[in-house]
């Protein structure tokens, strides 16, 4: 443990109305973490931290902290904001492989968990403290979803997936690798076999597209395809990456640790839509930006591009008609992802919006009776920590709703 996270938990003020908290999106107990730890009780704060936030070690490395806990610490407004993300890191990773969840007498009812990601593994784990009988259903070999295909291993070590994989299954929580439901098999047929309520976490896996011509070209790919496997490409000395939020920086710092000599992003307005962190940490690797380019097309050369004409406030009025041909072994395309949508095909009743995200009441409960569900397939691709705070609010329908169907009562009674 190095010294500074001593030195960072004596700054805290222990504040009365502790902002910190206030801007963490699950409310972790920062004031009272901190208390303990200073007080040398390691693993109580450890539990503190599990029991409100079951992915805290891996929200405590890739949560964006100047948005949420630092940026709200009242000694940022002056100086220099308590780093309690250093602090969560010791203690929670410290904690994960010496807990000893207990669970509750071991219920009847099973419950489902269609994908392995930071949603799905926290639903899983709160369940299973319960006492339900928990399955995961995971379409790949591995759990993780984002964190584990998404996140690459310089920001985040897979050792700690595989830590959670262990402690998942000493809680006894199956998991069903390579087994896609909606397709083989579907929701009504976990219903069919049992299972009293059904979660689902598939997250944003479908890259959205440009819509332009090139795209189908052999030298181009999709940024959340590229960041799944980077090993399976050969992307050349010179790479183009269209979008600058924080998948892209990913991209960009992969592209550059695997061969990758020129790596430039490019951007239709002067907006950056990644965290200041994240792209000082892409500019130190090596990465360049393009501000002003909106693509017209992709060609075997590269992206083609026209400058954006913008006012006085940087916003985009118009483009300029001369077209600039940018040389690049291979474009990427990393502006978004949305939802695939097999399960609403596949199921009766499932709704989702125009944008094929699920559509869910306040206690997380989709269209479909007993199918609840959370994270980026309800919200759009947002970061790990909001997955946790929907998954929350999922799980604990889920138990209402087992607890209702059990008595024989409805969800609202």
């Amino acid at each position: 443990m190095g010294l500074h996270i001593i030195d960072e938990a004596n700054r805290c003020l222990n504040c009365k109305k502790p902002m910190c908290q206030q801007g963490c999106p699950v409310h972790t107990p920062i004031p009272k973490v901190i208390q303990l730890f200073r007080e040398n009780k390691v693993m109580e704060a450890g539990e503190m931290l599990f029991e409100n936030n079951p992915m805290s070690v891996i929200c405590s490395i890739v949560c964006n902290h100047e948005k949420q806990c630092a940026g709200n610490c009242v000694l940022g407004r002056k100086g220099t904001p308590v780093h309690f993300s250093s602090i969560e890191t010791y203690l929670s990773d410290t904690y994960l492989d010496r807990m000893q969840v207990k669970t509750a007498e071991k219920k009847t009812q099973k419950a489902a968990v269609i994908g392995a990601g930071p949603a799905g593994m926290t639903v899983a784990i709160i369940l299973a403290k319960k006492g339900y009988q928990v399955t995961v259903f995971e379409w790949k070999d591995k759990i993780g979803g984002i964190t584990q295909y998404g996140i690459p291993e310089f920001r985040l070590s897979k050792q700690i997936l595989d830590r959670y994989e262990k402690q998942m299954r000493q809680l006894g929580i199956q998991i069903r690798p390579n087994t896609t439901i909606g397709a083989v098999l579907k929701i009504d047929d976990l219903l069919r076999d049992g299972y009293a309520s059904i979660f689902v976490g598939t997250g944003v896996w479908k890259a959205r597209n440009l819509g332009i011509e090139g795209e189908c070209l052999g030298n181009v790919h999709f940024g959340i395809d590229y960041l799944a496997s980077p090993k399976a490409y050969h992307l050349g000395e010179k790479v183009a990456i269209i979008g600058m939020g924080n998948a892209a920086m990913d991209v960009a710092r992969t592209a550059l640790r695997n061969g990758a000599r020129q790596v430039t992003l490019y951007a239709r307005g002067m907006r950056i839509a990644a965290s200041s962190s994240e792209v000082a940490y892409a500019q130190l690797d090596g990465a360049e930006f393009a501000f002003g380019k909106e693509i017209r097309r992709i060609t075997e050369k590269g992206p083609v591009f026209v400058n954006s004409i913008l006012d006085e406030n940087n916003k985009i009025i118009g483009f300029e008609e001369e077209e600039e041909q940018v040389e690049a072994d291979s474009t990427i395309i990393s502006i978004s992802q949305g939802p695939r949508r097999k399960l609403v095909r596949t199921t009766v009743g499932l709704e989702a919006s125009e944008q094929g995200l699920l559509l869910v009441d306040e206690n997380g409960m989709t269209t479909k009776e007993g199918v609840f569900a959370a994270g980026d397939v309800v919200h759009g691709s947002k970061t790990v920590v909001h997955a946790v705070a929907g998954a929350k609010i999922a799980a604990e329908g889920m138990i209402r709703y087992m607890e209702s169907k059990e008595k024989g009562d409805s969800i609202s009674e």
